[in-house]
């Protein structure tokens, strides 16, 4: 099904000042269908294409950018003051304090030419890299150059006022854009996802409750700094919310509620006050009344109604400037455990701004929004404040394309696409024209969390190849990871076993030593290490001669004598280091994992540091001297064979046979500490290729929930584009039931449903951020190794896609229109002048309009041209004129011709469509308030009983539109009865005869004129009047366009009036229950709205339906009086086409200059917006050959 959805305009990204800001008028359609193509015109090019330096045609293809007029951003801030604690101070004040509506930035007036707009030219299509955007920018500068050559060129009076309409229409023209409503409950992703879009962290995430209660859009500049405007509640509407808020805190009988528990009511309301008023007590605030809370702070009465400019270099800046605003965490949570302020200069009572906030405008250099794409992030339902609401509703109606969020897997099992927003939205959403493959969007978010056992088992992908060779993957890294675990406790192990015994002939080297040195002293030495292994190998050894000098104990018992200075020989001292180096260089190749592992055995390894060994060697000694002495006070028995072992020992110790002794144990201790390294290279090889595989278990893993994932997004996506379908065969079955009962089948598709392809993006903005390390310290992807995985590409390609066709449709009609008025100038300087005078008067005096007035007019100083071409400039000024009348009074000529044919195609149109719209509405909408009637009291009670007490008092309080509007499920019967005929109804090609009778009286105008001309003339009149008819239909095909767009606009705000309209109906019935107090109350309040629903629903609906039929007639009035504008200038527009029949012109050099410049400029314009559209054309035969390969 094709169709057009309407156009939106985003907001002008200028600084708005503390006035009115109101909503942008919405752009012309052509189409009458509501739904169709994602289009709306804001983005002004007349600023960007006048911002060039200097330069010549020719050169101009050198800077073909076009430049940001935009003020430069110090320029911003350069007046603000610098109090970074009080925001309070940044705030501009407002002499008017009153709405803060949007609007679009006022029309500047046209400017003076410069070089500036001079175009690029090419030779050929072939050299044109053809987009949207830089045809848009050209195609203007043509038209400023064509102004400038327009300058000295004399206008007559008619004409000029044609051309200045004309050229200030053209230099009006803006880039489209597309306006995405982002819809999501809490913790669907909707921040992360957008930031993830935006490729920068622009949209707070956490701590911000601001962000999900106001709307914020967030549209592009070419700056690459990021600007905010955060606009305030007005003083009236914080009252009106401070007076909800208090009735929140207090109970019927005056008291207050309990507020800790910040996700009631109560204290959500006391979470708001209390932010703004930190140093009110809940018991001060509920005995004021709202001008007395707000008089208690004149500093934040300054602020409403005001709008605050935020200018920030990059995100980092941006996200602590705004938070000065949007911050929404408890101000006393600011403070480190010792109570101490984080920030000495802050007064931690100071206001939060957060519920003052009315909405945020965000501007930013981020690619995906560069075609002219406007996120808004919409907040949820259920916000106390009307102001609030009313703008996301706003958007709502306005939007081009509706993006939902829902986490994955809410989305599949809560049945998200098939509930989608409830039926009050897809009943509108049919109203507006129904579905199309841009109208909604669902994007699936947090991809990235994945239970893979979940996922495998549910899905059945146990036997899926691909899934099966990443198991084995995961299995065999498992298997070798244990293997080398257990090479791992081998090698450590053998380092161990390897430490031990190198600690233990460390010791008997030392021994050995320590015998050396006794020995060379005269002093005694009984062995501790060496004397059991020459014991149990005195049988394999040599014996050495025995020493002269006997050894001696002391056997006194007494007091050991002091020991002497020991001396170190020079060989002992070379092999102390020799070793100490070794261990170091070991120690210095070792892997960090070696070193962790190894802590505990190195610190346990005494040949690690030779102070150590010294140590150690001090306490040998000690030890054997106490033994000595022990044995010396042993027995007589022990003595004895002590001495029969020490003349044994001594009969074989000689100097040679000890230092034999020492380097057979430094021998030994080089091979023990050369399979310590090899043990030592052993364990850090094992280590290093487990550390390997770990990472290759961690990608494997991920590979494996990758993979799931995509799975999981496969099929997901299947089942909400089937769950969407469902959803509207649902909503069509229903709705076909209701209007005719009898002749309702089941059996017969009301529409092809499979054709209905839901676009479904499944998304992890997470993974997305952190493989973009978009954000520093967030970690590695949990799931995703490529960001194509993520869905963040596809869905940044997908703003592109929605803003497409309606750049490329601006670009051509706006092409069009500068052709259609090229050729009106080149025209009339061309013509001019080539009939004679006489045929000219013949000619005048029967088709003109106007007469010469006789007092010749003097040339203005606010001439309107002037405002074009940046003064007068010589702009010769030709008489004025007045309206010619007939002998009976009548006006006569083109214009007063037309103006009454066009006036009687008018009437019969309004006429035409008001029957049209009775014919088609009229009936259903007596059903419907009926079906409405008749179901409003089960209704009414079915909502009260659904919900908590406390729930449905708030509700009544916000007369009846809370968490859940109560207005739009008692309208709901009677939407859901006219909705598809509402479609029909307007889908309908109502201008179709509008179009053909405003050709013929143009054709038959034309035809009379060439009658009248004399025979010479006959043809060169027929030329101009088939120009003239050329020129006609672009002006026509824009005005009906614009009249569409009316009336869809009209059509939108009448459908969306039902729900107010019983809302004001029933505020009497709210008010009187709300008037039940004390014992019973509950019961009460719903008994007194259950009488009074049951006592206005007949006449509420059937007023309503006269309501709606009524503003449809006011509809098609509007679109009357649309038309009855735009053809009152078609008809000024064709007298000036055809008057170069009859004007006169004077014949001097000046002259005969500019008209063969304005000739020569109009070729070659002529000329490159001919290669444009075969560039254009070239260009759309290649992506459909993309396409279809």
């Amino acid at each position: 099904m094709s169709s057009h959805k309407e156009n939106m305009g985003q907001t002008a990204s200028v600084k708005m000042e503390p006035t009115e800001y109101k909503l942008p008028a919405l752009a012309s359609s052509n189409s009458i269908n509501v739904k169709g193509e994602p289009v709306s015109s804001t983005a002004n090019l007349k600023s960007q294409s006048s911002s060039h330096p200097a330069k010549s045609v020719t050169s101009a293809s050198q800077d073909a950018k076009p430049t940001d007029s935009t003020p430069d951003a110090s320029n911003d801030v350069s007046d603000e003051p610098n109090d970074a604690q009080d925001p309070l101070a940044e705030a501009t004040n407002a002499d008017n304090a009153g709405d803060i509506t949007m609007e679009d930035a006022p029309a500047l007036p046209p400017r003076a030419p410069t070089k500036s707009t001079d175009y690029k030219e090419h030779e050929s299509a072939a050299e044109i890299e053809y987009t949207p955007e830089e045809t848009l920018q050209e195609t203007l500068k043509m038209v400023n150059k064509l102004v400038e050559r327009i300058e000295g060129l004399e206008l007559g009076p008619l004409r000029k006022e044609v051309w200045l309409r004309e050229t200030t229409s053209l230099r009006s023209q803006s880039a489209p854009t597309t306006l995405i409503a982002i819809c999501g409950g809490t913790g669907a992703g909707k921040s992360s996802s957008l930031n993830a879009i935006l490729d920068d962290n622009i949209v707070p995430t956490s701590g911000m409750r601001a962000c999900t209660a106001v709307v914020t859009e967030i549209a592009y500049h070419k700056k690459k700094n990021i600007e905010a405007d955060v606009s305030f509640l007005s003083k009236e509407e914080w009252k009106a919310e401070l007076q909800i808020l208090i009735g929140d805190l207090v109970e019927e009988d005056g008291t207050l509620k309990r507020s800790t528990d910040l996700k009631s009511d109560a204290g959500v309301a006391w979470q708001k006050v209390h932010a703004v008023y930190p140093k009110l007590s809940q018991e001060k605030l509920v005995t004021l009344t709202p001008d007395e809370i707000i008089a208690k702070d004149p500093k934040i009465e300054r602020v409403l109604g005001n709008t605050k400019k935020i200018v920030a270099a990059d995100s980092k800046i941006f996200s602590k400037e705004i938070g000065k605003y949007i911050d929404s965490k408890d101000q006393r949570r600011g403070k480190d455990k010792e109570g101490k302020s984080k920030d000495k200069n802050k007064d931690p009572n100071a206001p939060a701004f957060w519920p003052l906030i009315r909405q945020v405008n965000v501007r930013c250099n981020a690619a995906a929004l560069s075609t002219g794409a406007v996120l808004v992030d919409l907040p949820g339902t259920g916000d106390a404040n009307a102001a609030r609401n009313s703008i996301a509703k706003s958007y709502m109606k306005r939007a081009n394309c509706v993006w939902v969020l829902a986490p994955i897997q809410r989305a599949v099992d809560e049945k998200v696409a098939k509930d989608l927003l409830g039926d009050a939205f897809r009943y509108q959403l049919m109203m507006d024209g129904g579905y199309d493959a841009n109208t909604i969007t669902f994007i699936a978010s947090k991809c990235d969390d994945i239970s893979c056992s979940e996922v495998i088992g549910s899905l059945g992908l146990h036997d899926d190849l691909e899934l099966e060779e990443i198991q084995e993957k995961i299995e065999r890294i498992s298997d070798e990871t244990t293997e080398h675990k257990v090479s791992k406790m081998a090698a450590d192990k053998a380092v161990k076993s390897a430490e031990a015994d190198l600690k233990r002939a460390r010791a008997v080297h030392s021994e050995y030593k320590e015998q050396l040195e006794c020995f060379e002293d005269g002093k005694p030495f009984v062995p501790k290490l060496t004397a059991k292994a020459k014991k149990s190998d005195k049988a394999a050894k040599p014996k050495a001669k025995a020493s002269k000098s006997k050894k001696r104990k002391n056997s006194s018992g007494g007091k050991k004598g002091s020991p002497k200075r020991r001396r170190s020989s020079p060989a002992g001292d070379d092999d102390e280091d020799k070793m100490d180096d070794s261990d170091d260089e070991s120690d210095l190749f070792k892997s960090d994992i070696e070193k962790s592992e190894d802590s505990d055995s190195d610190k346990d390894s005494d040949f690690e540091d030779e102070d150590d060994s010294e140590k150690e060697s001090d306490d040998e000694r000690s030890s054997d001297r106490d033994r000595d002495d022990d044995a010396g006070s042993g027995s007589d028995d022990e003595k004895d064979s002590d001495r029969e072992d020490d003349v044994e020992i001594e009969e074989e110790v000689t100097e040679e046979s000890i230092k034999h002794n020492i380097a057979e144990a430094k021998k030994a201790m080089d091979e023990i500490r050369a399979r310590w390294n090899e043990a030592r290279k052993e364990k850090k090889a094992v280590a290093d290729h487990i550390a390997t595989l770990k990472k290759k278990a961690t990608t494997a893993q991920k590979e494996k929930n990758a993979f799931c994932s995509r799975k999981r997004s496969e099929f997901s996506r299947d089942v909400l584009k089937e769950d969407f379908r469902s959803g509207l065969r649902d909503l069509d079955e229903a709705a076909a039931e209701e209007r005719d009962p009898a002749n309702f089948d089941p059996s017969v598709a009301i529409r092809d449903y499979e054709a209905i392809d839901l676009p479904v993006f499944t998304v992890s903005s997470r993974d997305y951020v952190r493989i973009k390390k978009q954000i520093k310290g967030d970690g590695e992807p949990s799931c995703f190794s490529n960001v194509n995985d993520t869905g963040i590409p596809e869905l940044q390609q997908w703003c592109h896609h929605l803003t497409k066709s309606s750049r490329e449709r601006a670009a051509k009609n706006f092409m069009k229109q500068v052709v259609a008025f090229a050729n009106d100038v080149k025209n009339y300087v061309a013509g001019i002048g080539q009939v004679t005078s006489a045929d000219r008067e013949t000619l005048r005096e029967q088709w003109e309009s106007g007469e010469t007035d006789a007092a010749e007019q003097p040339l203005e100083d606010d001439d309107p041209f002037a405002a074009i071409l940046g003064g007068s400039g010589g702009l010769y000024t030709i008489p004025q004129s007045v309206a010619k009348r007939d002998r009976y009074g009548h006006l006569i000529g083109i214009t007063p011709r037309l103006q009454k044919e066009f006036e009687e195609i008018v009437e019969e149109t309004v006429e035409n469509l008001n029957s049209h719209l009775s014919e088609g509405l009229d009936k259903q909408c007596r059903i419907g308030a009926a079906n409405a009637a008749d179901a409003a009291v089960t209704t009414s009670d079915e909502f009260a009983s659904s919900m908590h007490w406390g729930s449905y008092r708030a509700t009544l309080r916000r007369n009846g539109e809370y968490r859940r509007d109560l207005n739009v499920e008692l309208v709901n019967p009677f939407t859901r009865n006219i909705a598809q005929t509402w479609q029909k109804t307007f889908e309908a090609d109502i201008f179709g005869f509008v179009r053909e009778s405003v050709l013929a009286s143009l054709r038959k105008l034309v035809d009379d004129i060439s009658k009248s001309a004399a025979p010479g003339l006959v043809d060169r009149t027929k030329l101009q009047g088939e120009s003239c008819m050329e020129s006609a239909q672009v002006a026509l095909d824009k005005s009906i366009e614009t009249v569409k767009e009316t009336l869809n606009n009209e059509q939108k705000e009448v459908s969306r009036s039902l729900a107010p309209h019983v809302q004001s109906q029933l505020l009497d019935g709210y008010e009187s229950a709300m008037e039940e107090r004390g014992k019973g109350s509950v019961a009460r309040q719903k008994a007194v709205f259950h009488r009074f629903v049951v006592d206005v629903k007949d006449e509420i609906f059937e007023n309503g339906a006269d309501v709606i039929m009524d503003r449809l007639t006011g509809a098609a009035d509007a679109v009357g009086k649309s038309l009855t504008a735009s053809f009152d200038n078609l008809a000024q527009k064709i007298e000036v086409n055809l008057a170069v029949l009859w004007e006169d012109v004077r014949d001097d050099p000046t002259q005969k200059k500019s008209r063969s410049d304005i000739v020569s400029e109009v070729n070659r314009i002529l000329r490159q917006l001919q290669l444009r559209s075969e560039a254009e054309k070239a260009r759309s035969i290649r992506d459909e050959d993309t396409v279809m390969s």
